[in-house]
């Protein structure tokens, strides 16, 4: 089986998976992802092929989005072994997934792996990063803002200074630090008008 087969199989079997998703880690999200591990890996001088199948996969097995991530791990396998990758290929794709997460605090052994963590922290950034924020947020009844501290916690502004805001100095590689600079200032001018519109047009505050 040629690469571009294998690849548009892992595509199908990803939109399968995911394309229902209303909480931001959706097909699209999952594409972006890939496209964005593929052009960065080709920067870098990685392996554009286990990048790209990676970030399709990086998702699988998260406990968020899965209610036995044991399983769609094992599910996963069975399926890449059916598609002809290599059993080596397909415990690099394992390790990879296991430790992209910014929740679990890790760092990915391989250079493909530093390429899809990257590439999945951008897609938490910038314009499309906000509006998935607010999906997540909408999906999991969060407010949007909350000024009493009782609730601040669990708000979807919070979530920036508590993620986002963080991401543009964990990028690994040198490509993805130059993307993420553009993607921090539009989060850094959206919250400046979202404080000015929140506050009734007072002073816009400073980040």
């Amino acid at each position: 089986m040629d690469t571009q087969t294998k690849l548009d199989k892992i595509e199908t079997y990803v939109k399968q998976k995911f394309y229902n998703d209303p909480t931001g880690h959706d097909y699209n999200h999952m594409k972006r992802v890939a496209k964005m591990a593929k052009k960065i890996a080709l920067k870098e001088q990685a392996n554009p092929f286990v990048a790209e199948v990676s970030g399709w996969l990086h998702d699988i097995g998260d406990k968020k989005l899965f209610s036995n991530p044991a399983i769609a791990i094992e599910e996963m396998n069975e399926f890449l072994s059916c598609i002809d990758l290599s059993p080596k290929q397909v415990t690099i794709i394992n390790e990879i997934i296991s430790n992209v997460s910014f929740r679990k605090g890790k760092t990915p052994h391989s250079i493909e792996g530093k390429i899809v963590q990257d590439s999945d922290r951008l897609d938490a950034m910038g314009a499309i990063g906000i509006a998935r924020a607010f999906a997540f947020g909408g999906a999991h009844d969060r407010l949007i803002h909350a000024e009493d501290k009782e609730f601040k916690d669990t708000a979807t502004i919070q979530h920036f200074y508590d993620k986002l805001l963080q991401l543009k100095d964990l990028m690994n590689t040198k490509t993805a630090q130059e993307i993420a600079n553009d993607r921090h200032e539009m989060m850094v001018v959206f919250l400046k008008q979202f404080y000015y519109e929140w506050n009734i047009n007072e002073k816009k505050s400073d980040l």
